[in-house]
């Protein structure tokens, strides 16, 4: 005859908490990005829009040259329309922390040349530009800077 299996005792059922213990949730609030966290294109394209410059191109230097990441090319109605243009585009700028600003050619007006690092803005009277034709001369089928290699 075979010995009868002995039924173990059950254990008694754990009893559940009334309330369920719940990891404090952290909630940030995003940052408003500050006009520094604003890309220097965008600035500049929207300063001169601002500035009411006219005929603003802007053209994409990577792989033809390490001078900047882009160009812009605008013009003014006038010298002393450029030179405005120039002056509120470098107020603008330094205003949105970017201090390593250089400019050429605010005497004369006629091709005024405010370099950001990384872009290099060439703002023009009408005449001028069309006579030194610099999209031209930076368009998509202009040679390449040759890669060292």
């Amino acid at each position: 005859m075979k010995p009868k299996a002995v039924a173990k005792p059950k254990a008694a059922p754990k009893a559940k908490p009334a309330v369920k213990a719940v990891a404090p949730v952290r909630v940030e609030t995003p940052k408003p990005k500050s006009s520094a966290d604003q890309s220097l294109l965008s600035i500049v394209m929207a300063q001169l829009e601002d500035a009411k410059a006219e005929d603003i191109i802007a053209i994409n230097l990577d792989g033809k040259t390490a001078i900047a990441d882009n160009m812009v090319v605008a013009s003014g109605r006038s010298n002393r329309h450029v030179g405005a243009i120039a002056d509120q585009l470098v107020d603008k700028l330094k205003e949105a922390g970017h201090r390593h600003i250089r400019v050429e050619g605010m005497d004369q007006c006629d091709w005024v040349l405010v370099d950001a690092v990384d872009v290099v803005v060439h703002l023009f009277r009408p005449e001028v530009r069309s006579f030194y034709n610099l999209e031209k001369l930076w368009s998509e089928h202009s040679p390449q800077e040759p890669h060292a290699g």
